[in-house]
């Protein structure tokens, strides 16, 4: 993402109202690689700036993802996790605490073939890998509670 300063400039050339409430969203998510959640946003967002709104952050994260300046990840069945890294890239995420980390996979042989694709017309591949990080797999949770659809 754009820095705090560049994200203020590109809001108002798109005539979109800067706010310090919008500056401070700006500045939690500027370099933030943990893939926060909106209410992950907010809290930091409130920590910093007690008059913030749920709604306001909800909205620039909207914003933001409407301009390409963030990705909305839906990894598994917990809330959406916003990436401030909007290069082309994929993910590794942990099953048991939710971790979220950036990895860049070579998709460079993968394809579908016209009867796999069934007319659709792609327009993105995202690679998700779902396992276990450091500090899950040395604490005591059991392979047999965790549900990776599939491992490779």
């Amino acid at each position: 993402m754009r820095s705090p300063q560049e994200m203020t400039t590109f809001f108002r050339e798109r005539g979109l109202k800067v706010t310090p409430q919008r500056e401070c969203i700006f500045d939690v998510l500027h370099a933030n690689a943990r893939h926060p959640t909106a209410e992950a946003v907010y809290a930091e967002a409130r920590r910093r700036m007690p008059t913030m709104s749920l709604k306001t952050v909800y909205q620039t994260l909207n914003d933001l993802a409407d301009m390409g300046e963030i990705q909305v990840l839906s990894v598994d069945h917990g809330p959406a996790r916003f990436d401030p890294n909007a290069a082309t890239h994929d993910h590794l995420v942990c099953v048991g605490c939710g971790t979220v980390r950036d990895v860049n996979v070579d998709v460079t042989g993968l394809r579908l073939g016209e009867e796999q694709r069934a007319g659709f017309s792609l327009l993105a591949t995202d690679v998700v890998f779902r396992g276990l990080c450091p500090d899950c797999q040395s604490s005591h949770l059991s392979p047999e509670n965790q549900h990776p659809r599939r491992a490779s």
